[in-house]
């Protein structure tokens, strides 16, 4: 299997963690007579955990009843609907409407798209060491331009401004369709907004008639310790996108707005976004039962409690340089980036899947599913200590 996946399968970089999982369960990934706690929970997709049974049982009776029927927009299929329904009732009313996608890079080029087709600009603005994605039009937001080079031409016309540089804020204009912000930034290391900077962002966005565009793909269903990073800062968007928890472990996206904005799709031109298999019966389905299980657990209000517990027992480690945290997604920084690359092979030998941050190198990620218990968390706490005994 391994020669296999080596051979046949591509690849995303030359060291891939490649663990043969047998199975998952809970906070735990099996392979062979091993048991990894997972710390990254597929990059905040598992956060009701790995083989939820309700999520699972959704899942066999709706592919019982039917899998895909036609291109999206077209049936009536009842787990779109009643995820869309239960959805937005847990949403401001400025935001009740979702069209559903496949990913969180396609849910950013829809979103992109709606506010060019509402806002009739051109201009877009992004954050340095944002992520969004890793489509054409996604990875034209980044500012890393080493890691855009080899895929250009990219699309033109974007402004890169500072994170929680309030000075910043000014080079949104007229000319600016959005503003797309991670409330939280997840591969620049768990950066939180400076008090005041994204209520200021909202302020800017009104003056200058621009679309403010929130991505929750990774700080969605309670991640940071609310159902949305947004509620902790008191700031609603324009429109939200959605993607990794949102399917509970299956492939989907969504881009939530209001449904007159979204209606802009439908008209000048017809089609203005399709998509074939955005909104699979089969994911929206596991959906409805994922929402329905973090609407009913106490688990989004523990996120900051069990977040605190781990931040707690690891920030005076003497090799732990600095803890950010928002709720259950922690960045630990270590100083360097050897410790940081170290670390993560040190903790798959002691029984843990960690993974680094993209414009952080010198931290690794805690990120369990919001599902963990004290125990487990307790047995995470000590690998977690163990390996880095060992740096």
């Amino acid at each position: 299997m391994r020669r296999t996946f080596f051979r046949h399968v591509g690849q995303t970089s030359p060291s891939p963690l490649a663990i043969e999982v047998d199975r998952a369960d809970g906070v735990f990934l099996y392979s062979g007579d091993r048991r990894y706690v997972d710390l990254v929970s597929g990059v905040c997709v598992s956060n009701v955990g790995h083989n939820h049974p309700e999520v699972v049982e959704a899942v066999r009776r709706q592919a019982g009843d039917y899998f895909h029927l036609m291109v999206y927009g077209e049936m009536i299929e009842a787990p779109q609907v009643l995820h869309a329904q239960l959805l937005t009732s847990i949403l401001p009313p400025s935001l009740d409407c979702i069209y559903y996608v496949n990913s969180g890079s396609e849910a950013v080029d829809a979103a992109l798209k709606l506010a060019k087709r509402l806002t009739g600009r051109r201009r877009m603005a992004s954050f340095i060491n944002c992520y969004h994605g890793s489509s054409h039009t996604s990875m034209s937001l980044m500012s890393d331009e080493a890691r855009k080079d080899a895929f250009r031409p990219l699309l033109p016309e974007v402004d890169y401004l500072h994170f929680n540089r309030f000075e910043d804020l000014v080079r949104i204009t007229e000319d600016t369709a959005c503003v797309i912000v991670e409330p939280v930034q997840g591969e620049a290391g768990v950066i939180l907004p400076a008090e005041g900077f994204l209520q200021a962002l909202r302020e800017r966005c009104d003056r200058t008639g621009t679309m403010l565009v929130f991505d929750e793909v990774q700080t969605g269903f309670g991640r940071t310790g609310r159902m949305f990073a947004f509620e902790r800062f008191g700031v609603v968007p324009d429109i939200l996108v959605l993607a990794k928890a949102l399917g509970g472990g299956m492939p989907l996206g969504g881009v939530v707005s209001s449904k007159q904005r979204l209606d802009a799709f439908t008209h000048d031109p017809v089609l203005g976004h399709i998509t074939t298999f955005g909104g699979h019966p089969v994911c929206c389905a596991a959906a409805l039962a994922s929402l329905k299980v973090l609407l009913r657990e106490d688990w989004v209000a523990q996120a900051e409690v069990k977040g605190r517990y781990f931040e707690d027992s690891l920030c005076s480690h003497p090799a732990v340089k600095e803890i950010r945290r928002a709720g259950l997604l922690m960045a630990v920084d270590l100083g360097t980036q050897e410790a940081a690359e170290k670390m993560l092979g040190l903790l798959l030998e002691e029984g843990a899947v960690s993974d680094y941050f993209l414009y952080h190198p010198t931290s690794f990620r805690i990120a369990p599913p919001l599902s963990i218990g004290q125990e487990e968390t307790d047995a995470a706490v000590e690998i977690v200590k163990k390996a880095l005994n060992r740096l």
